[in-house]
């Protein structure tokens, strides 16, 4: 059962500061655009509706269902906490976090070191016109939209911050106008006649209207808390098909923050430790079912014992991500994952996943890999199955399965298997076989092109984090090769590629023959480490356009040793 109560923003902006209105654990943080935030403040002048409030009400005195924390005043997180007993009657908001969380920061604080500004010489006809910026200066001075017969073409931004307080404190539009014009030295009448105009709206917007409507959802505390929470969650999960909607793991994460308040500071903390590695909260969220062997678990059956599993082994998962770092250092992957390019996450569920069952005691954990290319079989073993897994695109969309569904579930079988021994790299190989993927577990001079270029460059680049920025160069440069008579298939091959700052690849070394680039381009003192560094054949004679197929062939052979060598 639900009641209603109407407050202005005034009204509801002085219960958020007194933290009468809160927000429940379960709320994700703020995630409007600056954009969004204007555009409310246009409507809500504009006497626009702006949709309804819901909330839980605590009463005084009493244990509330959720830890909570405080609306912010800047757009960054406030952490929640949890009390035993209120000191205060306090609303939990439900739904309309974002908008209540606008009016604060615009009418009382600043988003990202901007504060809000208004156009006091803003058309209503057209918009009234709100604004972030960190300094006036930087707002627009002129709007050409405004072609009303009695509107300016310039503009007169104040900040919103200021405009509140000084009509909080008078409570009179007509005196602020009149100081704001004083101040100003405004003389023209059409001036005088817009400011007082959009200074008794914003008044009557913020201070009269009592526009903010709030659905106040009642508890039955006689009812069991966990069950309290799980309707609660519920109605927040269906409430999120209107508004601002939540990604399907934002919701999980609240479920999980609903049934443990702890859960936001292990959400918070490991993807702040290892977000370098592509480790956001949707990441962890699925490595968290996966590592408790519920990786096709669906969103709506997670339970209390989900999210005891992840607080409880908090030590062990952090201890295990660690250890992977370490691995994708030793195994010169580390820069892989830490592009900024997005990379399937599904290699790091697993190999965390093997690490997390593999060790009955933490510090066993940390202790993983530091002797790595000696000592450690599993360590090897995982080497290979990620570098042979990346070569193939197994996680790739079009591989032959879907990796985020039938991959995942297939991989976690095997690996469910094998708790506790060897990595079990052969007999995942086996499901690439198997189901049949397009996978091809050794490198010859005839398959090269079937792999993941980038990863290949990767791989004979040494893992190097410079290879992000460079480009793509023909070793021996395509205009002359077409000139000579040679194919496409030929000329855009791996065997003719290496990669180049695009400084020089489209400056010194475009278009010139390769033996002129290596004799007069590339430093005398360089030039060895040059030809090493890009698997160029050591012959001068291959350096010549009319022995590119004798070039291609020693190549091949170079790239082949070396990607092997990694296998």
């Amino acid at each position: 059962m639900a009641n209603w109560t109407h407050l202005s923003v005034k009204g509801a902006i002085t219960k958020i500061k007194d933290e009468e209105i809160v927000l429940p654990v379960i709320q994700r943080r703020l995630v409007w655009s600056e954009d969004k935030m204007e555009l409310l403040f246009d409507s809500l002048l504009k006497g626009n509706s702006f949709g309804s409030v819901i909330c839980i009400e605590e009463e005084k005195d009493t244990r509330p269902l959720f830890a909570y924390r405080a609306f912010t005043r800047d757009g960054n997180h406030v952490a929640s906490h949890e009390v035993d007993a209120l000191s205060k009657t306090q609303w939990f908001i439900i739904d309309g976090q974002q908008r209540l969380q606008s009016f604060y920061i615009g009418l009382t604080g600043m988003l990202n070191g901007k504060r809000l500004y208004f156009d006091l010489f803003s058309d209503p006809d057209i918009e009234y016109d709100f604004r972030f910026a960190v300094k006036e200066a930087e707002l627009p001075q002129t709007n050409k939209e405004r072609t009303s017969e009695n509107m300016v073409s310039v503009c007169l931004w104040y900040p919103v911050d200021a405009l509140f307080q000084r009509l909080s404190a008078t409570t009179k539009a007509r005196q602020v106008s009149k100081e704001v014009i004083q101040k100003l030295e405004i003389e023209d009448n059409v001036q005088i006649d817009v400011i007082e105009t959009n200074v008794q709206d914003f008044f009557d917007a913020v201070f009269a209207d009592e526009s903010v409507g709030i659905s106040k959802v009642s508890i039955n505390k006689s009812k069991d808390v966990l069950e309290n929470r799980q309707r609660i969650v519920e109605l927040f999960r269906r409430l999120n098909d209107g508004g601002t909607k939540l990604s399907s793991y934002d919701l999980v994460a609240s479920m999980f923050k609903g049934f443990d308040y702890n859960m936001e500071r292990f959400l918070d903390n490991v993807v702040s430790e290892h977000s370098d590695i592509g480790i956001d909260q949707d990441v962890l969220i699925k490595l968290l079912l996966i590592l408790n062997d519920k990786p096709s678990k669906e969103m709506a059956d997670l339970t209390a014992e989900d999210a005891e599993f992840a607080t409880s082994n908090y030590t062990r998962i952090q201890a295990a991500l660690k250890a992977l770092k370490k691995f994708l250092y030793a195994s010169a992957n580390y820069y892989w994952f830490a592009s900024a390019k997005n990379r399937s996450a599904i290699p790091l569920y697993f190999l965390t996943y093997h690490i997390f069952h593999s060790a009955t005691l933490t510090d066993k954990l940390e202790e993983m890999f530091e002797h790595f290319d000696t000592n450690d079989k599993s360590c090897q073993d995982m080497a290979v199955w990620l570098r042979l897994s990346l070569l193939n695109r197994v996680f790739s969309r079009g591989c032959g399965w879907i990796p985020y569904k039938t991959g995942i579930k297939k991989i976690h079988a095997v690996m469910q298997d094998s708790k506790g021994k060897s990595f079990p790299k052969d007999r995942l190989f086996k499901v690439y076989e198997n189901h049949p993927l397009r996978f091809v577990s050794t490198v010859n001079e005839n398959n090269l092109s079937e792999f993941d270029l980038e990863y290949v460059f990767y791989l004979i680049y040494n893992g190097l984090p410079t290879i992000r920025s460079e480009d793509i160069d023909h070793i021996h440069p395509r205009s002359l090769l077409l000139n000579a008579g040679f194919d496409e298939g030929v000329i855009n091959h791996i065997v003719n590629y290496q990669l180049l700052d695009s400084g020089t690849n489209r400056g010194k070394k475009n278009g010139k023959e390769l033996t002129d680039w290596i004799n007069s381009g590339v430093d005398a003192s360089n030039r060895q480490g040059y030809l090493i560094r890009h698997l160029i054949p050591q012959d001068p004679s291959l350096w010549r356009t009319r022995n590119f197929v004798q070039f291609c062939e020693e190549r091949a052979k170079m790239l082949v040793d070396k990607l092997n060598t990694l296998l």
